[in-house]
């Protein structure tokens, strides 16, 4: 049976258009071309962005990585550029897309200083702004910030204050903003209200993301397991007060091969193959409620090739992946 819309009211346009569509959207992860221990080139993303977003590409997203640390058995550090400055860059180079984190490290970031960025941002590309949020998973960073094993409090101390800070009209939530600042504010109220997502487990429980967050984002897992945690957060907004529905957003790393009926291979959190198998699995993840697919594009072929195969075959047929919940 088709699940009831995810009711979009008083939100930017950038949730109606990713999140409260009624269907599977797609975005995107940038940098979409990466070289280990370099930073991306700015000419080539913002036109393969601006590309992506013509051909349909609901949203564009970037991680906040403050330190280059190497990670994995390859040693591969990230050098990615300030989230928001990057994001500001693909705002006015593909007007079509929505844009947004994934995540921001909110232990690492003062929340007025992360409500001014998301409230400037959302200004700037007209109501396009989408703030996921995150714990962090790097040590050396949190040891580099001062930060300890307090993770898990600070981040709700500080979802709440920024909650505050971008909350759409003067009330209860406004009024406890002023209280903490002394009575001055980082913002005026945003035009409507920036969705907020927590991504990945943040350290808080199931129950508390489905009661204060607008949408959870997670990784991908194998189908049966992913089905179980949607499942889960179902149950959990169900046992909230009015248990209205909330997008439930994944991601998946992707190499889509040039051979269209090439089936599919797990990926370490996604997988590999062609857009036949990329539709059976994008129209089995809709059925289960998924609102919207983060894709990592990997793999040696070109990644404009891949965008436009995405472009032309995948895109089009994402309308008719309605959202469904299990009967």
């Amino acid at each position: 049976m088709q699940a009831d819309p995810i009711d979009a009211t008083g939100f930017n346009r950038a949730y109606a258009q990713v999140l409260g569509a009624g269907h599977l959207t797609l975005g995107l992860m940038t940098p979409l071309v990466r070289a280990p221990g370099q930073p991306a080139d700015p000419a080539r993303e913002l036109a393969l962005a601006a590309r992506a977003a013509r051909l349909g590409a609901a949203a564009l997203w970037t991680r906040d990585v403050p330190l280059i640390i190497p990670q994995g058995s390859l040693g591969e550090a990230a050098v990615l550029d300030e989230p928001f400055v990057w994001l500001a860059a693909l705002a006015m180079a593909a007007p079509q897309a929505a844009i947004g984190t994934a995540a921001a490290v909110l232990p690492l970031r003062h929340p007025l200083h992360l409500a001014k960025a998301a409230w400037s941002l959302d200004r700037l590309s007209g109501g396009r702004m989408i703030l996921g949020l995150g714990s962090g998973d790097r040590p050396e960073e949190f040891a580099a910030f001062g930060v300890g094993d307090e993770r898990d409090a600070l981040f709700r101390e500080r979802w709440a204050l920024l909650r505050a800070a971008l909350s759409v009209e003067d009330d209860g939530a406004r009024a406890a903003l002023f209280e903490a600042t002394a009575g001055f504010a980082p913002t005026a109220p945003p035009a409507a209200r920036i969705p907020l997502l927590a991504v990945g487990s943040a350290r808080q429980s199931l129950q508390w993301i489905a009661a204060n967050a607008d949408g959870w984002a997670t990784y991908h897992r194998e189908e049966a397991r992913q089905q179980g945690r949607i499942a889960l957060w179902q149950r959990a907004l169900a046992e909230r007060a009015g248990g209205a529905r909330k997008p439930f957003v994944q991601s998946l790393q992707l190499e889509l091969l040039d051979d269209p009926g090439a089936p599919a291979a797990p990926l370490e959190l996604g997988l590999r193959g062609g857009r036949q198998a990329l539709l059976g699995y994008l129209e089995r993840m809709a059925g289960l409620g998924v609102a919207h697919m983060l894709l990592n594009l990997q793999g040696p072929r070109p990644v404009a090739e891949q965008i436009e195969e995405l472009g032309a075959e995948i895109i089009p047929r994402l309308p008719a992946m309605l959202l469904k919940e299990e009967p």
